[in-house]
């Protein structure tokens, strides 16, 4: 097979992937994660189940595609909002990326919910998801250290984090908070877990009837945050 016949096929089958996933991506929000069905993208498709299967053997192949192309948009998001920023602007770039991500979520809440909501029965999540599921968790990280670094960050001198948890701390100092102390990676964490949390219940429906100005809220919580984790 010459390369240029190769090469036609590879984007033919890319072509036929992302139409896949994106029937899948529709049917998510009909029918969620676990009433995803190969079968009802085929027949949408108009190919017979069995081709199907040549692409994505079993449904939970397909959801990890479905999984992992969500990842990577909340990581992409995240990057693009943190390149957005001056770089010493470090409350800045933290509000960045909180935005984005609650932007991002609202955006595309099916999405969302497979991967930060109710867990699919019966699905293992594969290895390679680890990494697109920590991309944004890596950048936040680095804004962490690199606050650290430049002394732009200021803790109440009684601040301690547990002993215990200071194993968990060498741990993610080695993998994303580079030098960063224990107290400010606990407090990243509480503020990261904050975060998320809020995404959540907002998407999740857990403010209905209690919170109207939901972007002001979410705004006025993640500054508060930022001095919580001493960003000066």
């Amino acid at each position: 097979m010459t390369t240029a016949s190769r090469t036609a096929r590879e984007r033919v089958r890319a072509e036929l992937i992302k139409e896949i996933t994106d029937i899948a991506r529709r049917h998510l929000s009909t029918e969620g994660a676990a009433g995803l069905s190969l079968r009802a993208v085929a027949r949408e498709m108009g190919m017979v189940s069995s081709a199907i299967y040549r692409y994505f053997p079993t449904k939970d192949d397909l959801l990890t595609a479905l999984i992992i192309d969500a990842y990577n948009a909340i990581g992409d998001a995240v990057e693009q909002a943190d390149a957005g920023c001056a770089r010493d602007d470090f409350t800045g770039r933290w509000l960045a990326m909180a935005r984005s991500i609650r932007q991002w979520a609202l955006a595309h809440p099916h999405e969302y919910a497979l991967i930060h909501g109710t867990p699919v029965p019966g699905y293992q999540a594969p290895a390679d998801t680890v990494d697109p599921a920590s991309r944004d968790g890596v950048m936040f990280g680095r804004l962490i250290a690199d606050a650290h670094a430049a002394g732009a960050i200021t803790l109440p001198q009684d601040t301690r984090a547990p002993v215990g948890f200071h194993d968990d701390a060498e741990a993610l100092r080695e993998a994303i908070f580079v030098g960063v102390p224990d107290e400010v990676i606990l407090r990243g964490l509480h503020a990261w877990t904050w975060m998320y949390g809020a995404v959540s219940f907002e998407l999740f429906g857990m403010y209905n009837n209690v919170i109207s100005e939901r972007a002001a809220t979410f705004e006025h919580g993640a500054l508060s945050l930022a001095h919580y984790i001493g960003l000066t």
